[in-house]
């Protein structure tokens, strides 16, 4: 899958130009081109790490989840209230770990999460652990009865109008794709095929992303589901390619859109303020960003039609939104300079 293509191709020299300027216009207002979320919107996480078959594997994969929770936390300040996490041990991490990853549990988890969050709310849901495939059916394996891919198209039913990031890093996960696929929902699978059954190492380096600097592939201070994805798919080809192996997994990612929808999927709801930090106690800084949020999101949903509409027609609407987006953060600047303290 290729990267998301850039708005500029195939403009003309004079859309060029004005897009050449409005670039070095947003550069020093220190736009950096990240989403921005509605303030009202709240990010929730969701880890469950399966049977493990042995003490190793607990080890690993607790260690895992452990790193995308801590992640999730210090680096997108997401409150500990809204994550999460289930294993097969709760005694491993008594003060993270909510609960047995049971398939009672998890079925509650979900149902939870369907009660505590808001159409729009972004939801990241990561399994860890051993998957399988009979020939048909693809199951996340669970201490006790599993669950299907089928099963988990039905509980991610209940989240409808939910940002939901769904990954599965578990070897035959392959099938998940298209059964749990749906509008506005991202789907990302260690394998490609039910069929690809040896373990895989996409988990590791999925989980570590969100906690390493180099992933940050846009330098906002955030990893999305995508900049992670490009990441681990990068690191397990490495692997691979250094021991001199057959690759014998490859992760895959479905939003619907060619990668552009998981670009704006983070597991924060503010993956970045543009740098502004601001104090919206203030009541006309609070609608001045009120503003920004609704154009940024003006620009994510005209991104996301882009492969609809002629290039002319884009690129113009395209300008017209930065310019707005812009202007609109020189005005959070010059408001923000005028409560500074002087010096």
């Amino acid at each position: 899958m290729g990267l998301p293509a850039r708005a500029g191709a195939g403009v003309t020299r004079p859309a060029r130009a004005r897009r050449a300027l409005l670039t070095g216009t947003l550069a020093v207002l220190g736009w950096c081109g990240a989403p921005v979320r509605a303030a009202a919107q709240d990010s929730h996480l969701l880890v469950i790490t399966g049977v493990s078959g042995d003490a190793a594997h607990a080890a690993q994969f607790h260690k895992w989840a452990s790193a995308l929770v801590t992640a999730a936390i210090e680096k997108d300040g997401v409150p500990a209230d809204h994550i999460t996490y289930l294993a097969e041990d709760v005694t491993v991490d008594a003060g993270r770990i909510r609960a047995r990853s049971t398939r009672p549990n998890v079925e509650k988890a979900v149902a939870d999460l369907a009660k505590a969050s808001r159409p729009g709310d972004p939801i990241t849901i990561v399994l860890i652990g051993h998957g399988a495939f009979d020939g048909k059916v693809a199951s996340f394996n669970l201490p006790g009865p599993d669950l299907t891919a089928g099963e988990w198209a039905t509980l991610l039913g209940t989240l409808a109008g939910r940002q939901v990031a769904f990954v599965d890093t578990t070897a035959s996960s392959g099938p998940f794709v298209a059964a749990v696929a749906a509008p506005g929902r991202t789907v990302v699978t260690a394998t490609k095929t039910g069929g690809e059954r040896n373990e895989p190492q996409f988990g590791a380096f999925f989980t570590e992303a969100f906690g390493e600097p180099s992933a940050d592939a846009d330098r906002n201070g955030h990893v999305s589901i995508f900049e992670a994805f490009t990441y681990a798919n990068n690191k397990v080809a490495k692997v691979y390619e250094q021991a001199g192996l057959l690759r014998t997994e490859h992760a895959t990612l479905e939003d619907g859109h060619d990668g552009v929808q998981a670009a704006t999927q983070f597991l924060t709801a503010h993956p970045s303020d543009g740098g502004l930090q601001v104090d919206t106690t203030d009541p006309v800084m609070r609608a001045l960003v009120a503003e920004r949020e609704a154009l940024q999101r003006d620009v994510d949903a005209l991104k996301l039609r882009k492969s609809t509409l002629d290039p002319s027609r884009y690129e113009h609407d395209m300008e017209a939104l930065l310019t707005d987006l812009a202007l609109k953060t020189k005005a959070i600047r010059d408001l923000q300079a005028q409560h500074a303290p002087r010096k």
